[in-house]
């Protein structure tokens, strides 16, 4: 079936600015949601219970319930990128901050796994022991996976993670650098649309992905495999799956074709419009993002870490309820592309929940 080429527009076709002046972004949390949060970590901890063992019925929030279904909302039917503020981790120890963390994710989807080593809740930070920043290719050409950049200090392109719903949140902040970059993918695909269809038409043809091994190590028998960037649902749900870095990955495989010239200039464009159209808005600690991965790009800038301070987001991955239906063919990633289905992250459709 031919894509439907016109702009998509509604909540989700937001620019930077428009964004910034959402009521779902930069919202702080009351003080009685900080109460029920406190009271929720006490009963867990009296259980002694923490992440990842943790489900949406040992963490009880419903003073928060309107809220999270407010989120829900935004998510799905809105911008797509919702910031939250205000989490008091001057006052909770580390371990504390992750069991709230993982409370407020459980009760608006299901972790899922980010590697195949177990890894659930991760910390995204420097781990290259010199501050070094990881971006292009080395000298003998070999790619850097998308994981040794994130873990590194150097700039993140605009990308997705394998879910529906990326949490991050802020649990301190480096010295200088580390803003977060957050665009609609819906604000992009209109963008093209206007200024050069036949680009768009590529973006929506297959191009050759790499599974990263650090994340998903030998399961899968096809290392790499096609999918397009832009696509639409059986009922035209937008979604666009995407890394740069994996596409390159691929294309460094013995057997992969080269990218074509419209390729190349496909995702140019779409990395130059993404730049042009996004929001810049740096961490503060406390803060909690998240992101329709189906609607949104992330990305940050370079960053550096100092006695005074170290970068570290806590993050999880979630497949959520009210996701949307997928193309049939995005199985080939997701697993299930059904709406609401347990699909995604690193093992595919296996909750991270212990049990």
């Amino acid at each position: 079936m031919e894509p439907d080429m016109t702009p998509i527009g509604g909540r989700a076709a937001w620019r930077g600015e428009e964004l910034a002046r959402s009521p779902y972004w930069g919202r702080r949390f009351t003080g009685d949601e900080i109460a029920a949060l406190d009271a929720a970590l006490d009963a867990a901890r009296a259980r002694g219970i923490a992440p990842p063992r943790i489900a949406a019925a040992d963490f009880a929030i419903p003073t928060l319930r309107p809220l999270l279904d407010g989120i829900a909302d935004e998510l799905e039917q809105g911008a797509g990128v919702v910031r939250l503020s205000g989490l008091p981790v001057d006052r909770w120890d580390a371990a504390a901050l992750r069991t709230v963390f993982w409370g407020i994710a459980a009760n608006l989807g299901t972790p899922l796994f980010q590697n195949t080593t177990g890894e659930v809740l991760a910390e995204v930070k420097d781990e290259t022991g010199t501050g070094a920043a990881i971006t292009g290719a080395t000298a003998d050409g070999a790619v850097p996976s998308a994981r040794a950049r994130s873990r590194s200090t150097g700039p993140l392109r605009f990308h997705t993670d394998k879910c529906d719903v990326l949490a991050l949140l802020c649990a301190s902040n480096g010295i200088a650098g580390g803003v977060s970059r957050v665009v609609s993918t819906v604000a992009i695909h209109d963008e093209i649309a206007r200024r050069d269809p036949a680009l768009l038409r590529v973006l929506y043809e297959d191009f050759w992905r790499m599974r990263p091994a650090d994340e998903e190590g030998d399961q899968h028998a096809d290392r790499v495999f096609r999918m397009p960037v832009f696509a639409r649902g059986p009922g035209g749900e937008f979604t666009s799956q995407y890394s740069r870095t994996y596409v390159e990955m691929a294309h460094a495989e013995p057997g992969v074709p080269p990218l074509t010239p419209q390729q190349l200039a496909a995702m140019d464009l779409l990395a130059a419009v993404a730049d042009e159209v996004c929001l810049e808005a740096p961490f503060t600690p406390g803060d909690l993002q998240l992101l329709n991965q189906h609607v949104s790009y992330h990305g940050r800038t370079a960053y550096q870490d100092g006695a005074e301070g170290r970068r570290v987001l806590l993050r999880i991955w979630l497949a959520t309820p009210f996701s949307r239906a997928l193309p049939e063919g995005h199985a080939v990633q997701w697993g299930d592309s059904r709406p609401g289905a347990l699909r995604g992250g690193a093992i595919l459709g296996r909750s991270a929940i212990a049990a």
